[in-house]
């Protein structure tokens, strides 16, 4: 499955291909899922995002199948979002603990985990059972890759140069990451590093489906990218434990161990936006216009390499 476009093929068609392909690996994942069906949930919310993305970089030309199928991969992600983040928690916690390891006696934060653990089957106990959730979404996955085959796009953007079908869109998409990395820093929150995390993540997804254009130069740019998002990503799952803690009923944010907890997780997000600021700043240091400029020459070098 190459989360690619093929500048030799007709964009159009591309498209297509990867979102049926991405349809395929999903619905594949769920029916598979009886022996690791949390491995399923995590790879079918993943090929959601990729879809996602693919759609963002068409969404200038192609406004309505945006708003349309945009929506129903968001919502099929969505449906199976609940427990991963009870999960997620968990996986947060154990990282936070490794990290400040030298620090810390692990077995001081033992009862706290283990209370985690019961805040994740209370989670499961009052959601629809996961079979039930995936069904559902099998259900809506086979209805959107019965439809792939009718997205249509404007036709003077989706010819074979069809620059215009997707530049617009990329543009986009790193002018909205620029403008939230300069939001988070301006006035820090968690939802303003949120809003920038969801943008270097499309940023990341259409880098991958235009780095034939120059595959050297936008592979690594993309692995940058990668890691701007990890950042970013782990900062959010600490917000997400943090949250969890507060707010869960069989979890108390008065008790000593939490207490903890929240302060080392307060100072492991400081580093990681630390850290994401000097990596977001070269990332974003052209602005956007100039970024499109550059990318569509990549992207016509590479078409004339193939008709050549």
């Amino acid at each position: 499955m190459a989360y690619e476009l093929d500048p030799e093929q007709p964009l159009d068609a591309e498209i297509r291909r990867i979102a049926t392909d991405l349809l395929d690996h999903a619905l594949a994942q769920i029916d598979s899922a009886e022996d690791a069906p949390h491995e399923a949930v995590h790879e079918v919310r993943k090929d959601c995002k990729k879809l996602r993305g693919l759609l963002r970089l068409v969404r200038p030309a192609a406004p309505e199948l945006y708003e349309q199928e945009n929506a129903a991969f968001r919502d099929a992600a969505a449906s199976l979002s609940v427990l991963r983040d009870a999960e997620a928690a968990i996986e947060t916690f154990d990282a936070l603990i490794d990290h400040f390891r030298d620090n810390l006696d692990p077995d001081a934060l033992a009862l706290l985990r283990q209370r985690l653990e019961d805040h994740k089957a209370s989670v499961a106990a009052g959601s629809e059972p996961l079979g039930d959730q995936l069904a559902l979404t099998r259900a809506a996955l086979v209805a959107a890759r019965e439809r792939v085959p009718d997205w249509g796009f404007p036709s003077e953007a989706a010819d074979d140069a069809g620059w215009a079908l997707i530049g617009p869109g990329l543009r986009k998409t790193y002018k909205r990451g620029y403008r939230a990395m300069h939001a988070a820093y301006a006035e820090p929150s968690v939802t303003a590093f949120h809003e920038w995390r969801k943008r270097a993540k499309y940023l990341r997804y259409q880098l991958r489906l235009v780095r034939a254009g120059w595959p050297r130069v936008l592979k690594a740019m993309h692995r940058e990218v990668k890691d701007l998002g990890d950042l970013l990503g782990d900062d959010h799952d600490l917000a997400v434990l943090e949250q969890i803690i507060e707010e869960a009923g069989e979890l108390n944010p008065t008790h000593d161990d939490e207490q903890i907890l929240l302060a080392l997780a307060a100072q492991r997000s400081a580093q990681l936006r630390k850290a994401a600021y000097w990596l977001g700043w070269r990332l974003y240091a052209e602005k956007p216009k100039h970024l499109d400029r550059r990318m569509q020459r990549y992207w016509q070098a590479a078409r004339a390499v193939t008709d050549t």
